[in-house]
């Protein structure tokens, strides 16, 4: 046995994750039951990426006993520890990290307690599928369940437990059948849309037709089978069933004044970089100036990255039930007690009196509308005495929600006579990456009942992810020009900053491999010094037959990244095919190498990359929130399209699992290559760079239009 040094990481998770120092004692993560269930409590949630499963299988793995047995509680403010967010990959690195020491504090315990029954030293008695018996008879022997069913440990978490050695592992690394889907696949009901209180009613909120808008008139003398609810501009109808309260929100007469407060469209980048910035050196090394002004050859680019949607299949719902001067609350938010609080502040009730409880919903990728979804049903529930639930339409979802921010991305670099990098400045402008703090303002709701305005969110957080790179340049220099108005509502979304900063650099290290007459695949590993790093490079390139000729129109491109420069390896090969004529793009196949160390579920972690490949190729290829300068009209499939099955490329993922490395998450690292992989294999089949994302047909066209007039390249005059 091991101690917490094993490929788990040692003590910094305990600092990095503070679940433990909030909840330090096994009873906050474990009980065992009469019946031999094991029954585990995290904060964490499931949000479709399969760590239901995996968690089970850490606690199953530690504590020795069937995976069957193991039964996950998650997202209960409740009855579960405050872990913050499920967000940035975490749930494996960090929450497995407090439950893997959970159980081997908890098998420590029950193995002292076997120890007093079956009168053996602790070093003489195993432990198989939840038995204790002693080594040289194994007669002598006493389970779990009659150890502890039911009792308390009474013992607090040490990081002293003896850790299991990965080559002792059955159940970690095994590709188990992920405990979600069965219901998922056959129809039986899974997802918030589908839950159901007894008395339930079922509302609508009357939206404003645009984020400034307010209440000048208002007429209600058509709703018959609903009630109303105002307070303030928060218009809802509540009815007994679903289609009555569909109509009479319908029915609802309001004249709203409204007025123009946003940019034309196409003026939206020259906006953005007017705005008013707070400048923050990220990092930096040598001396850029200096370097840049000795360059053999000096080049320069800008990338741009629009406002995008969540585009949940399912709109955001949620139910509640509010008696007894408290509430509980069902829904699909990512941070139960983040919302717990701002909902007690929203509804001025003691967080005491709040209940939140998670309920997987039919999409989430960081922060979509479902905690604004929460409010309003708690507003609701309050106003009539009864649970209610709360289902937003496709337009609410997509109007209401907040977005993944627009940002821009400004690189200069200088090469040195034999084709080095030998300077590199970038410069990120970007707003915050989260909506709000724990209150009640930052809630829709919250909002249009007080008639306010959130006030400025007061940090920055975000968009600085992977703007550095991992590469070896001597001179380099990252700067954030940090936005205070992000002119749309912006939030959280799959991997923040991580997506458009790795789409800029390693777009631009193409360009430069271009400059440099040089293969991009030798560009980067002429720069790139870590062996695990370089693997994965080598792995993808390799698996995708890299040197392979291609047919007409097609071409082929690479990029690669650490997840926040210090978390899983990733590089991808995009094959492509483009239509010269059209400039339509049709994303063939995506190879994938991907390392987060110690793999906990093969299979699930093939289908949480392979989601990340898809959805990434669907943002970079279809993807962007349109609007007038009152409205935003991206409103539905139509005016916010995505991948369709037909294009969906063909993905194959290759793993490099390192059991003696700690597990990294995989929530989010592979969604990160996939915009500079394509965009480097349309240069590599058109020779047109296309900087802008989403790439459309028109957006190509005109690159290689500008590649054949010589333009594509970035060279500074």
């Amino acid at each position: 046995m091991t101690n917490q040094g094993s490929s788990w990481g040692g003590s910094s998770e305990w600092s990095e994750t503070g679940a433990l120092q909030k909840s330090p004692q096994v009873d906050d993560w474990l009980a065992i039951r009469p019946d031999g269930k094991v029954l585990a409590f995290s904060g964490r949630v499931e949000l479709g990426t399969g760590v239901r499963t995996a968690l089970a299988q850490i606690v199953a793995e530690e504590l020795d006993v069937p995976f069957e047995r193991v039964q996950m509680t998650m997202g209960d403010t409740a009855l579960t520890p405050d872990e913050g967010y499920t967000a940035g990959s975490m749930t494996i690195q960090y929450g497995g990290f407090a439950l893997r020491h959970a159980c081997a504090e908890a098998r420590r315990v029950l193995l002292e307690k076997a120890s007093d029954t079956l009168d053996a030293s602790p070093e003489e008695l195993v432990v198989r599928q939840g038995i204790i018996s002693v080594r040289d008879d194994p007669a002598r022997a006493i389970s779990y369940a009659d150890l502890m069913g039911g009792k308390r440990f009474e013992r607090k978490i040490t990081l002293k437990a003896p850790l299991k050695r990965p080559e002792e592992y059955t159940i970690v690394g095994q590709p188990l059948r992920r405990t979600d889907l069965p219901g998922k696949i056959t129809g039986t009901p899974s997802f918030i849309q589908d839950f159901r209180l007894p008395g339930m009613l079922h509302a609508r909120v009357v939206r404003p037709p645009s984020p400034r808008a307010r209440i000048a008139e208002l007429d209600s003398s058509l709703v018959q089978e609903a009630q109303m609810v105002r307070l303030g501009d928060f218009v809802g109808v509540v009815a007994s069933r679903e289609e009555q309260a569909v109509r009479a929100a319908k029915q609802v007469r309001i004249r709203w004044n409204e007025t123009a407060h946003l940019p034309p469209m196409e003026d939206l980048f020259e906006e953005l970089r007017g705005q008013p910035a707070t400048e923050e050196i990220v990092e930096e090394r040598g001396d850029v100036q200096a370097a840049l002004a000795r360059a053999a050859q000096r080049w320069s680019a800008t990338y741009y990255q629009p406002f995008q949607a969540h585009a949940s299949l399912g709109p955001s719902c949620a139910v509640a039930s509010f008696h007894d001067d408290q509430v509980e609350v069902w829904c699909n938010s990512r941070g139960v007690y983040p919302l717990r609080r701002a909902l007690a502040d929203l509804l001025k009730l003691p967080v005491s009196k709040v209940r939140v409880t998670h309920i997987e919903g039919a999409g989430s990728y960081g922060q979509n509308g479902t905690d604004d979804a929460a409010a309003d049903a708690a507003v609701l529930s309050r106003a009539v005495g009864q649970p209610v639930r709360v289902q937003w339409s496709r337009e609410d979802e997509f109007t209401w929600e907040p977005y993944a921010p627009a940002m821009i991305m400004e690189i200069h670099a200088g090469l040195s006579r034999k084709g080095k990098v030998v300077a590199w400045d970038y410069h990120a402008w970007s707003p915050t990456h989260v909506v709000g703090g724990q209150a009640g303002i930052f809630l829709l709701a919250g909002q249009l009942i007080s008639g306010k305005a959130p006030p400025p969110i007061p940090f920055f957080f975000g968009g600085a992810r992977n703007a550095p790179t991992n590469y070896s340049f001597r001179h380099q220099r990252v700067t954030m020009h940090w936005i205070s108005n992000s002119i749309l509502r912006a939030s959280s979304f799959r991997s923040l900053g991580g997506s458009p900063n790795t789409f800029a650099n390693e777009s631009f290290m193409d360009e430069l491999a271009a400059a440099a007459h040089t293969d991009p695949l030798e560009f980067r590993l002429r720069h790139l010094k870590d062996p695990r790093g370089r693997e994965v490079l080598e792995t993808a390139a390799r698996q995708a037959r890299w040197d392979t000729a291609l047919g007409p129109g097609e071409g082929q491109g690479i990029a690669y990244a650490q997840y926040e420069n210090e978390e899983a390896y990733v590089a991808t090969v995009a094959r492509v095919e483009v239509d010269p004529a059209t400039g339509r793009v049709l994303a063939k196949r995506l190879v994938v190498a991907h390392d987060c160390g110690l793999v906990i579920n093969p299979d699930g972690l093939r289908n949480q990359i392979e989601g990340n490949a898809i959805q990434s190729t669907s943002r970079a290829l279809k993807e962007q929130v349109t609007f007038d300068q009152q409205h935003i009209t991206s409103i539905d499939w139509e005016t916010y399209p995505t991948l369709k099955f037909t294009e969906v490329p063909e993905v194959e993922v290759v793993l490099l699992n390192r059991p003696d490395e700690p597990a990294l998450g995989a929530g989010e690292p592979a969604s990160i290559t996939t915009a500079a992989a394509l965009s480097n294999a349309i240069f590599n089949a058109t020779g047109g760079r296309v900087r802008q994302i989403p790439f459309t047909p028109e957006r190509v066209r005109a690159a290689i239009e500008a590649g054949l007039r010589g333009n594509s390249q970035g060279r500074d005059s």
